[in-house]
This record gives structure tokens, C-alpha cells and sequence, in this order.
């Protein structure tokens, strides 16, 4: 009895003793020979839909399967430092967080296979330094970023197999060899394992180191399927990466005219800008101070691979100074170059005249303003209508007169009387009469004739010569980067936009020197959609297709009648006469003699021909045989002839 109670009391501190294991888990010890061991945690219970966070600490290896776990959450495992072995696999997951694998330091290896992850936080991947498996297939990822690699350098087994992966970053293949500079001959003994089939992989230039590593053999890289296929484009659709053959990504190279440029008050500027790479790069001007600038800029592309851009600024001021960028970009990379523009002149500046103020008998303040001279050489400065903003020119001499029209507003001609400027009492700035002004615009600007690819730019201009130069820019609504600009003349007051997207929202711009009015000189408009086109191409190939069924069978009657006709023409003409022998009779006179006939009878015989009825017909051929026979008459008697 005694020992009986000692063993219950020894079996309950033990059973103390032991790591607490979730209700919902199987926890498992594998002991050693030597004292030593470690657990393993299996919880699989499909009702479970969290990560069990009371696992024993000790434990090395830990399964999370075919449960309703649907979020890893942060520092989902940080009491268990000695874990390395985590599978999480076959459950709902939709979400990790990046904090979620904290202070797993020892990991080894981690599998996600089997759940619904679109988007893996790789930045988690440097809280495991040790880690060398991961598993991430049968999952819905769509891309890997470039910044993933520096997190796969030590990954010796990489499964991204059956996800809805179409491309890797060239630098992400560049981690492995042979293109990360490792030869064949080093570290033979352990190979890369890559998992990446059952992929819609679209084959172009970004995949071409991927395209050539799978081609190539020797080298320290395995992957789980040699026969990986190309999804698209369409002309590369269902080809195996071995015989696909693509041009490498080139990432692009930015050329400039010059870094710094120097130019004077008011002049005009070109900036140019030349980039290289395949594909051919996308090239976009700004500012470096981030201020924003509508300017006109013309790009073209004149072969592949090469785009080059050119931004003119007109008649700049003071706070067009400062550095331009020119960015290129394509799907191998980016690049950019800066230009420093410098203004060089003097700023123009207006005083204020200064102000009196004297008080009259009666107590109210009276205000007097001091009066202030001008040089009869200077004028108010031209004004240059844009989208941004209305851009004022400082003052420039004004040695000729101007054409009406020309957007220029000058001070009265008041001989060698100094212009006088004053200040009214409601406003702080300097304003001229207004019956010194001239207005000069663009008006009634109107978008007709929208097709699926072109439209007609209609416009009147109102204090303008009819030559004068006009800038028409016009740029998806959402896209203002990708302006296209054409120029004409002012006069034309009519141009064809060609070469638009269909079913597209554009807005489009009339710039102008001399213009100078305050509003911007846009319209927007739409094109049309191909649907309609295409539905008005249907109804016709349909009519066409009708009007041919029931015209075919039309033509082929016709020509049968007309063919019976010529046959049964030619048939009559042959057997004409035939049918006419055919009802006359030919009748054979013999000469009654005792002379023995010739033989096929041409000496004596006698033909008559003449017409006969049927009856009559039937009357000769029925003494054919009589008449064939020879009657024998003395030779003095005279020949008798019997029809």
C-alpha cells in the first residue's frame, strides 16, 4: 500500500512537471539515449482559428495543418527560440504579418505551402538568419519584388511553384549562379533548388537570365521542373523556355546637352534630354525643387531602344532658375540626369510711392500719393497664357511699335509727360487704365467629329494675326507625363488630332505667345469606343452575308437555265437533220433485169428521195421483202421498176 502510494505521488509530480501542450494539439517527445531530446507539436484540429500561442517552449519542430487559422499575426512565435521546423501548411492563411516570425533565430526551415497568401512580407525573411527552406507554393502570389533578394541570398530550397507569378527581376536572378560570379567548380556538393513551374510566365526581356539559366547545365542550380512553358505572349504561348529565344532587358542610360546652362533675361531655352535601353525607356522632365511647370516639351522615339525629349522654356524669369531632371524609366530599371539653369540679368522691382496722410479741419484723414515717373522706354511686360499659370516678363525697351494684337500693353504716348501711376484706395499693387489694355485670346475652343482614334480641334482667335505661331498640347486626362504637342499657326483655326486611344478621356491645350488672358485655354473630350465601330462592321458583314446567300443560289439557277439552254441548242442543231431523215424515207428503185447487181450496188442502182408519212413508210418497209426479190424476163423485154 505504501509503495502504491509513493508511485501515484511520484507519477503526479511528473505529470507537473511536464510542459503544458494546447488543448487542440498533439505534443510529442523524442528522447534520446544520452538524456537529450526535443518535441514536436502537431495541431490540426479544423475547428482551430488561431495560432496557438501556449506551445510548450522547448519545442523544436511545430505543424499547423488543415485548420481555420486564416492570419499569422505578430510575434506569433517569440517565446520559442528554439524552434526550427515550422510548417503551416494547407489552412486558410490570407495574411502575414511582417512582424510575425520575430526572434526565430535558429529557424531552418519555413512552409506556407497550401493557403491563399497573394502578398508575402519578404522584409520578415532577415529575422531568421538561418533559415535555408522556404516554401511558398500553391499560393496566389503575383510578383516578387527586387527588394526580396537581398533576403534570398542564403535560401538553398525555393518553392514559388503554382502561384500567378508572370515575371522575375532580372537582380533576383542575378543572386544565383552562375550570374551572382560563383563558378560551376565551387560549392559542387550543394545545389540551389528552385521551384518555378505551373507559373503563367510571360516570356520578354525580363525573364531572359531566366530563360538562360533554365538552358543551362552544369551549374549549381536545380530546378524541380526542367519543361518550364511560356503563357504568353501570344506568339510565344505553349514554348518551352529551352527553345525560346529573347533579347536581354537593358536598363536605361540617360544622355544631356549639358549639365549647366547660363542664359539671359527673357530668352528662350531649350533643354534636350536623350535616353537608351530596351525596351525603349519613357522619358519624364521635372523639377528638382518639386514645383510644378507646364512648359512645352516635344519627345520622339526614332528606333528602338532610343527616346529623346526636349523641354523650351519662353521668355524665362528669374523663377525659372534652379535644376531640371530628366527621368527615364522601362521595366529593367531607372535613371536620371540634371540640368542647372541660371538666369543672368538684373530683378525688376517697383516701389511703392510713398504715402502722405494730412487731416483736414474738420477731423478726417485725407490720403495723397507721392507721384511716381517712369522711363518713356519701358513698357508693362508681355504676358504668356499657359495651363499652370500666367508668367509675367519683367520690363523690356520698347523701340518699335507693336501690332495691334500682339499682347502687349505700353504706356500712353504722352510725348515727354511721364506716366503717372496711381493707387486707388482699394488696392496694393500697380494697375494701368484700361483703356490702354489689348486683349488678345484664343476663343470658343471646340472638340468635333470624335472617332475611336482622331478628332477635330476647332477654335477662333480674337486680336491675333493669322500667323502667328500656336501650340496645341494634348495628353490622356490621367497621364499628364505623356503630352503630345503639334504646332500650326494661329489662323488655321482648325486641326486633326490623330493617333489617340479609343474610349479614352484627353484634354487638350492651346498655347499661344501673345495671349493674355487669365483662363486656361483647355477643352476635354472623349473618343469614341471600337465597340461601335466594330458593331457597325457586324451589321454590315451580316447584310453582306444575307444579300450573298440569296444572291448565290440566284446566280447558280440562272446559270443552269442558261447552260440547259445553250446545250439543247447545240443538240438540236446536231441532231437536226438526223430528225428530218428520220421522218422522210429513202426510197430504193431497182432495175428488173436478168443481170446479175453490182456489188454494193453502185453501178445501177437509182435513189429517189421525197417526203412520206408514217403510214406510208410502214407501207414500203413491208414489201422490202418483195421488192428484193428478181422477176426473169426475156432479155428483149424492157426493165420494169417496182417501189
Amino acid at each position: 500500500m505504501y509503495r502504491l502510494l509513493v508511485a501515484q505521488v511520484l507519477l503526479g509530480c511528473w505529470s507537473v512537471a511536464q510542459p503544458f501542450c494546447p488543448s487542440q494539439c498533439t505534443c510529442v517527445y523524442h528522447g534520446r539515449s544520452d538524456g537529450t531530446g526535443s518535441r514536436s507539436v502537431l495541431c490540426n484540429d479544423p475547428d482551430m482559428s488561431d495560432i496557438p500561442v501556449n506551445v510548450p517552449l522547448d519545442t523544436v519542430k511545430l505543424r499547423v495543418e488543415k485548420t481555420a487559422v486564416r492570419r499569422v499575426p505578430t510575434e506569433a512565435f517569440y517565446y520559442l527560440s528554439e524552434l526550427r521546423y515550422l510548417w503551416i501548411t494547407y489552412n486558410s492563411i490570407t495574411s502575414v504579418d511582417p512582424g510575425s516570425f520575430y526572434n526565430l533565430k535558429v529557424l531552418h526551415e519555413l512552409r506556407l505551402d497550401g493557403n491563399m497568401i497573394a502578398i508575402f512580407p519578404w522584409e520578415s525573411l532577415k529575422e531568421m538568419p538561418s533559415l535555408r527552406t522556404l516554401d511558398l507554393h500553391n499560393n496566389r502570389l503575383t510578383n516578387v519584388p527586387v527588394e526580396a533578394a537581398p533576403y534570398l541570398v542564403n535560401i538553398t530550397y525555393l518553392d514559388i511553384s503554382s502561384n500567378k507569378l508572370t515575371t522575375l527581376p532580372s537582380d533576383l536572378v542575378d543572386i544565383w549562379p552562375p550570374f551572382s560570379g560563383i563558378l560551376p567548380s565551387a560549392n559542387a556538393s550543394q545545389k540551389i533548388v528552385l521551384g518555378l513551374q505551373d507559373n503563367p510566365w510571360y516570356c520578354d526581356c525580363r525573364i531572359s537570365k531566366l530563360i538562360e539559366l533554365s538552358k543551362m547545365s552544369s551549374i549549381p542550380v536545380a530546378l524541380m521542373d526542367q519543361f518550364l512553358t511560356c503563357s504568353g505572349p501570344e506568339n510565344l504561348a505553349g514554348v518551352l523556355f529551352q527553345r525560346a529565344e529573347l533579347d536581354q532587358c537593358l536598363k536605361p542610360s540617360v544622355k544631356i546637352s549639358a549639365t549647366k546652362i547660363t542664359s539671359s533675361l527673357g530668352s528662350n531655352v531649350i533643354l534636350r534630354c536623350d535616353a537608351t535601353g530596351f525596351p525603349t525607356p519613357t522619358l519624364l522632365w521635372t523639377r528638382a525643387d518639386g514645383s510644378a511647370f507646364n512648359n512645352t516639351v516635344v519627345q520622339q522615339s526614332p528606333g528602338e531602344g532610343v527616346h529623346w525629349s526636349i523641354l523650351s522654356l519662353h521668355s524665362i524669369v528669374f523663377k525659372d532658375a534652379g535644376d531640371y531632371l530628366c527621368k527615364a524609366k522601362n521595366v529593367a530599371g531607372k535613371a536620371e540626369a540634371s540640368i542647372t539653369l541660371s538666369v543672368d540679368g538684373m530683378q525688376a522691382t517697383t516701389q511703392s510711392p510713398p504715402i502722405t496722410i494730412t487731416k483736414l479741419p474738420d477731423g478726417q484723414p485725407v490720403t495723397s500719393f507721392a507721384e511716381t515717373r517712369m522711363p518713356l522706354n519701358t513698357s508693362l511686360s508681355p504676358t504668356l497664357t499657359t495651363r499652370a499659370a500666367m508668367t509675367t516678363m519683367p520690363p523690356m525697351p520698347t523701340r518699335k511699335s507693336l501690332g495691334p494684337g500682339e499682347g502687349v500693353q505700353r504706356s500712353p504716348p504722352a510725348g515727354d509727360k511721364p506716366a503717372k501711376v496711381q493707387q486707388s484706395k482699394g488696392d496694393k499693387g500697380l494697375m494701368m487704365s484700361d483703356k490702354f489694355k489689348k486683349k488678345a485670346d484664343i476663343k470658343d475652343i471646340e472638340v468635333v467629329e470624335e472617332t475611336s482614334d482622331t478628332a477635330v480641334l476647332l477654335w477662333t482667335a480674337e486680336g491675333l494675326p493669322s500667323d502667328a505661331p500656336l501650340t496645341v498640347v494634348y495628353f490622356p486626362y490621367d497621364a499628364k507625363e505623356n503630352k503630345e504637342s503639334v504646332d500650326t499657326e494661329v489662323g488655321q483655326g482648325k486641326l486633326l488630332l490623330e493617333y489617340l486611344m479609343p474610349n479614352l478621356l484627353y484634354t487638350v491645350c492651346l498655347v499661344t505667345k501673345g495671349s493674355v488672358s487669365g483662363k486656361e485655354q483647355c477643352v476635354d473630350f472623349s473618343t469614341l469606343d471600337n465597340g461601335d465601330d466594330d458593331g457597325q462592321n457586324k451589321v454590315l458583314m451580316i447584310a453582306s452575308g444575307i444579300a450573298c446567300a440569296v444572291a448565290v443560289p440566284l446566280i447558280v439557277v440562272l446559270l443552269y437555265k442558261i447552260l440547259c439552254l445553250y446545250c439543247k441548242g447545240n443538240s438540236s442543231r446536231n441532231s437536226g437533220p438526223d430528225e428530218d431523215l428520220s421522218k422522210e424515207t429513202y426510197v430504193k428503185f431497182e432495175t428488173l433485169t436478168m443481170k446479175q447487181r453490182t456489188l454494193n450496188g453502185q453501178a445501177n442502182d437509182l435513189w429517189a428521195r421525197r417526203q412520206t408519212q408514217d403510214s406510208e413508210r410502214m407501207l414500203l418497209c413491208s414489201r422490202s421483202s418483195i421488192d428484193s426479190q428478181m422477176t426473169y424476163k426475156s432479155d428483149s423485154s424492157r426493165s420494169e421498176y417496182l417501189c
